[in-house]
């Protein structure tokens, strides 16, 4: 059995982090409707149909919220579901009728998900933005770059994923475990821009310490010559990440400058970048596959830098089963994994209507 079955999840419709988060959540077994506008024109950006990744596991209800009987039939699915998520800016829901105050009184032990990028509060919290605004703003996106160049953003992974709909994920998981316990709902307000400011607090733990300063190539995690990205022969990528000075010494043996007294000194802050310099002449001196056969699967700190396709045909990658194919679109299995339950098997999302909705998880209160 998976291990959310029997959870009921209300989805409405919308890009980015919240159906990331249903998405999450139906491959943990939940039951995800997604509440649809019918005929709602231009689709959302990367929506090529009922295929679409982040809809798969869940169930489609196409649903005016402006008509009232529409609206009628949502509300009667609120009255038996477990959460309901949502990415609208602040205020659009309660212009619907459907905000928490309402929804609560139908059904108060109802986890209620709100996923934005500045909040639901705040001088800021009704301004358009995107990823790269709101990590921008936290602190996360100052380290992504090399010293003298502007930062570059990861696209959506720091802010829409990781700030947004994994912190929606862990608030609903939350609330959800708390409305069982206590019998009593809450309100998630996940705000990217708070999610990836979180984020940061292995940073600044580091900052703490002082191996993390402000200005940028001067850090450990962003100036050194033993954590970077070089350039192969080849023109394909290997990282090295050898911060703890026994998988240092192992790097340096195994790429045949242990005894260059030009490395010797790991944490020697002015002798980073002529060590960088060093490092990417002799990193250009092999094509990847000659790097992989020499470091991958030590304690060298090592991996090379692949596309999507190549991950997935990478035997590591290919051995959990990381990868999956569906008409042609690559796709990653659910995570993370469970011993002793099961994540829901990936199918294309459904169309369905609301009274079988209504029915079904009415039948199964009973």
């Amino acid at each position: 059995m998976s291990i959310l079955s029997g959870i009921k999840i209300i989805e409405i419709e919308g890009i980015g982090p919240a159906p990331f988060c249903g998405m999450h959540l139906a491959d943990m077994g939940a039951d995800v409707v997604v509440i649809e506008r019918p005929g709602s024109g231009e689709a959302p950006v990367g929506d090529v149909g009922n295929d679409t990744i982040y809809k798969r596991n869940k169930r489609i209800v196409q649903l005016d919220l402006k008509n009232e009987i529409d609206h009628a039939r949502l509300l009667e699915m609120i009255k038996t579901a477990d959460g309901l998520i949502e990415g609208m800016r602040p205020g659009v829901m309660e212009r619907l009728g459907l905000g928490p105050e309402i929804c609560h009184a139908l059904n108060p032990a109802l986890a209620y998900g709100r996923v934005t990028g500045w909040g639901q509060g705040g001088p800021m919290s009704q301004a358009a933005g995107h990823d790269i605004n709101y990590i921008a703003l936290s602190g996360a996106l100052w380290y992504a770059g090399r010293p003298g160049e502007p930062p570059f953003a990861p696209p959506t992974l720091a802010g829409d994923i990781g700030g947004g709909a994994l912190y929606l994920t862990i608030g609903m998981l939350a609330c959800l475990l708390n409305a069982h316990r206590t019998g009593q709902g809450d309100v998630v307000d996940a705000a990217m821009v708070d999610g990836s400011a979180h984020m940061m607090n292995l940073v600044l733990s580091l900052r703490s310490s002082g191996t993390v300063v402000n200005e940028r190539g001067k850090s450990i995690l962003d100036g050194p010559h033993w954590f970077d990205t070089y350039e192969c022969g080849d023109g394909k990528f290997i990282s090295v990440g050898a911060l703890e000075p026994h998988f240092y010494k192992l790097l340096l043996q195994k790429i045949g400058v242990s005894d260059d007294p030009q490395f010797a000194k790991q944490f020697d802050t002015p002798s980073w970048p002529e060590q960088k310099e060093a490092f990417r002449n002799l990193f250009a001196s092999k094509t990847q596959q000659q790097w992989c056969d020499l470091l991958e699967g030590s304690d060298a700190c090592f991996a090379p830098v692949l596309n999507p396709d190549q991950a997935a045909a990478h035997p590591h990658m290919r051995d959990r089963g990381v990868y999956f194919t569906n008409n042609d679109h690559l796709q990653a299995h659910a995570a993370p994994r469970f011993t002793y339950s099961t994540n829901q098997a990936p199918k294309n999302a459904q169309a369905s209507d609301a009274k079988e909705i209504i029915q079904d998880w009415q039948s199964s209160e009973n």
